[in-house]
């Protein structure tokens, strides 16, 4: 069995990678760093390294990688003959991914079985996004590829911090991970993947990662930011930062509950695992690290809009939600171009064109007020 999984990095080599392998996959990377490809290519193995409680090292062996701007060729010829193809570049990258990928159905025999293509990204319905970029280039061709593959919506959660400096191709993660993927699409034959879980419904196992990891992880960030901490398990030692995450956590869960149905109980259990993971002291995670990108994070469908626009529509409370969004507003890093460029247009827009822009509210959505109320208060502090 072969896998081609688009994007060697951290999350790549650390986590999908290293359940493919376990799955007795041989491994080919795909990614456009070259000085990458080539350390990936001049190793024979490398390790996982999971810190904190539990955690272990656990040796990949059984790659390879390919320079996707270098090689396109070679990389259209293994995804051809592939079994499985995964991601995990970042939703914005996956309109690269779809020519190769699209190629490799043309050159794929009609009587293969299908591929079977799943992007491990931080959004939902990632794999659709792919698939629909692939159909839109095929175009009319796409009726006589279709049965050539198989798409499969996938949420991933595995907190892969920055590495330290010299670790050359291992990657040092966190013991915890959980990989959830759509069973229909499959039928009878699912990839063996014996560390991910198969369900019939993933929209609840997305949007419970996505608001409550990602919501919580964020929040630490941006709070921890605010309260002079470096690390993330340093700003939830601040008990004040951890109270407010707690509280956040707790709005997110409660919009879980309403809309999906989940047990109170269990996403309790759930949150405190989470905050857990996120104290870990051996995660040398940092919050400039998690909070970078906070216009990506402030939009609509993310981590703070996505939920708290739900809870509104639902009447339900979006109090520390909404300071959450206040806390992202003031996070400055000159290093990190979105927030610089985040604090500019604050300075540069009225609240309400900012608050619509940013956040893709329109103005009589119920939350519009409140997001537009912390906008103008951080205006304000940035002209005093």
């Amino acid at each position: 069995m072969k896998a081609v999984h688009f994007g060697a990095g951290n999350i790549g080599r650390g986590f999908v990678g290293l359940l493919l392998h376990e799955g007795g996959y041989e491994l080919v990377f795909s990614d456009v760093a070259a000085p990458l490809v080539d350390a990936i290519n001049a190793a024979s193995e490398y390790t996982v390294h999971e810190v904190g409680e539990g955690g272990t090292d656990k040796v990949v062996t059984g790659f390879r990688a390919l320079n996707s701007a270098a090689q396109p060729d070679e990389l259209v010829a293994e995804i051809a003959s592939a079994d499985v193809v995964t991601t995990a570049v970042g939703p914005t990258i996956l309109k690269f991914v779809a020519p190769p990928v699209l190629a490799a159905l043309r050159a794929r025999p009609a009587d293969a079985a299908p591929l079977q293509v799943m992007a491990c990204e931080n959004a939902i319905g990632a794999t659709d996004l792919l698939r629909a970029e692939i159909v839109a280039q095929a175009g009319a061709e796409w009726e006589s590829l279709s049965g050539r593959a198989v798409f499969a919506n996938t949420a991933v959660d595995r907190i892969v911090p920055a590495q330290p400096a010299g670790a050359g191709v291992d990657v040092t993660v966190e013991p915890f991970y959980e990989w959830a993927i759509e069973r229909p699409p499959f039928g009878d034959t699912p990839p063996h993947i014996p560390g991910a879980h198969f369900v019939d419904d993933l929209a609840p196992y997305i949007e419970r990662k996505l608001f409550t990891v990602n919501t919580g992880h964020a929040t630490t960030a941006y709070l921890g930011a605010q309260a002079g901490a470096d690390k993330i398990s340093d700003a939830l030692a601040d008990p004040s930062v951890a109270a407010q995450v707690a509280a956040t956590l707790e709005e997110t869960s409660a919009l879980l509950v309403a809309k999906h149905g989940l047990d109170p109980a269990e996403l309790a259990d759930y949150r405190a695992t989470i905050l857990r993971r996120f104290a870990n002291p051996e995660l040398p995670d940092t919050v400039g690290r998690v909070g970078r990108q906070p216009l990506r994070k402030l939009s609509r469908h993310e981590r703070f809009i996505g939920p708290a626009a739900q809870a509104a529509e639902r009447g339900l409370s979006t109090t520390a939600l909404v300071a959450a969004i206040a806390a992202a507003l003031r996070f400055t890093d000159a290093e990190d171009a979105q927030a610089v460029e985040l604090q500019q247009r604050l300075r540069d827009e009225d609240p309400a064109a900012f608050t619509a822009s940013v956040t893709g509210l329109e103005p009589q959505h119920p939350l519009f007020g409140q997001v537009q109320e912390v906008v103008a208060a951080r205006q304000a502090e940035l002209a005093s």
